[in-house]
């Protein structure tokens, strides 16, 4: 589905860097690029072999020339588009930058949309769209986990798998029309028990991709997470812990902090937003009063709750409220000061809540933090870790489309087991089909992929 027309843009960052890149692709990629850069060779671009970096000059339509460049041509279909390409590295101020896309736009070119390159090497077949989807994915990556994932999926790790439970439908949809068209055939008993393992196979792989769709999407977005707890317990040693600078102000005195302190940090490879709240109690000062109500109307924000309680004294009614107001939300209790003395309150909590969700640190000495870290790893990855064999999906319209998948997929499992009629089960089937097909793009309509192409930078 080679485009008719040709495209340019500015592919790397804006503002002011030792290099910057144009590319321009299309069928007049090459035709262009030879009207604007003269090798040093005196040879032309197209006698150079493909994907082989040339050095000269760009020159504006009067014969003067701009910058001091390196041109490369990509011959189709070995390009990133698919398509005849060609980059231009030059300078990285803005002005030659501007001055180099200007020409190509007058000799030709048009200015590429946000997320064409992309979009046209999925037009092109060179990538599906959850390979498109990965490549803004790689460069938003929060923490190296998020990038691998990323990676993961641009390489096609998830592809393959919907490509193997796709092909498991199909063949499914097969055996059904083969007993609906032929029912005079003896196959019913066989077919149904061969269609029910293959549907409650195939439910399962959905259902195991879903179960990475946490871990995933934290890792892509981080870790909402509020610190909360009364004051002087420890809340912003803690955030001054983790973060290793002493970015909230820590002192003896109650109510120091007077409202939301957040911050961005890698924990044990995990991108967290930590956001340091204001100490949850009765108050009658106005300033502090307005910053226990933000950090109530944060607690709703967080996906998880990071509860900090004062070890050395018994549990106090703030204490009470605030844990009365985490109850049915992801939370995790760090008792602190153990450097003071052994904790008071540890064995009422877990009669309480579970054990395993509370730990005991000294914020002031570090001790417990690695525990602290162990924790948040086993909450987003799970018990059983398995980061290189597992698939985690980060994207929400392919999470939904999943879903809905594995509703379909157990529909028709269900219908399976009672034994509706064949034509019940085909169309969940196909519904499941069409849906993982929306993911990889196979499915999808022309608008959805607009859409997603539009949320693209420019030059990408």
């Amino acid at each position: 589905m080679i485009q008719e027309d040709t495209i340019s843009a500015v592919t790397t960052a804006p503002g002011n860097a030792a290099i910057g890149i144009i590319r321009i692709s299309g069928p007049e990629a090459l035709k262009i690029a030879e009207k604007i850069f003269f090798a040093a060779s005196g040879k032309k671009l197209e006698a150079y072999p493909s994907h082989t970096m040339a050095y000269g000059f760009v020159r504006d339509e009067k014969g003067v020339d701009i910058d001091e460049v390196l041109a490369v041509y990509m011959k189709a279909p070995r390009s990133y588009t698919a398509e005849d390409v060609v980059e231009i590295q030059c300078h990285g101020g803005m002005q030659s930058l501007r001055n180099i896309l200007r020409l190509t736009y007058y000799y030709g070119a048009r200015a590429a949309e946000p997320g064409e390159f992309t979009k046209r090497a999925f037009l092109n077949g060179r990538i599906d769209l959850v390979q498109a989807e990965a490549v803004m994915d790689i460069i938003n990556s929060k923490s190296s986990a998020a990038l691998k994932i990323a990676v993961q999926q641009q390489e096609g790790f998830l592809s393959g798998k919907l490509k193997e439970i796709r092909k498991e439908l199909k063949d499914v949809i097969v055996h059904l029309e083969a007993v609906i068209d032929y029912p005079e055939e003896d196959i019913e008993d066989v077919t149904y028990n061969e269609v029910t393992v293959a549907i409650e196979k195939a439910k399962e792989e959905t259902k195991a991709l879903l179960n990475g769709a946490h871990t995933g999407k934290i890792l892509k977005e981080g870790l909402r997470t509020a610190i909360i707890g009364r004051p002087n317990v420890g809340k912003s040693s803690l955030l001054n812990t983790l973060l290793k600078e002493e970015r909230a102000l820590v002192s003896e005195y109650e109510g120091t902090t007077r409202d939301v302190i957040e911050e961005q940090l890698v924990i044990g490879g995990i991108p967290v937003l930590l956001a340091d709240t204001a100490g949850i109690h009765d108050t009658e000062d106005f300033v502090e009063k307005l910053g226990v109500e933000r950090s109530r109307a944060f607690l709703d924000k967080a996906e998880l709750i990071m509860v900090v309680l004062d070890g050395t004294s018994p549990l106090t009614p703030d204490d009470e409220a605030i844990l009365n107001a985490v109850k049915g939300k992801n939370t995790v209790f760090v008792v602190n000061k153990t450097d003071i003395a052994e904790s008071l309150i540890t064995n009422e909590l877990a009669n309480r809540f579970s054990r395993e969700n509370i730990i005991e640190i000294s914020a002031k000495t570090k001790e417990g933090i690695d525990l602290l870290e162990n924790w948040l790893k086993e909450y987003v990855y799970g018990s059983n870790r398995q980061t290189d064999e597992e698939v985690y999906i980060q994207n929400e319209r392919q999470i939904e489309l999943l879903r809905q998948a594995h509703e379909s997929l157990t529909d028709a499992a269900d219908a399976a087991v009672n034994r509706l009629p064949y034509d019940c089960l085909t169309i969940d089937v196909d519904r499941a089909l069409t849906l993982m097909g929306e993911i990889t793009g196979e499915t999808v309509r022309d608008e959805i992929i607009n859409e997603i192409f539009a949320r693209f930078c420019v030059g990408k």
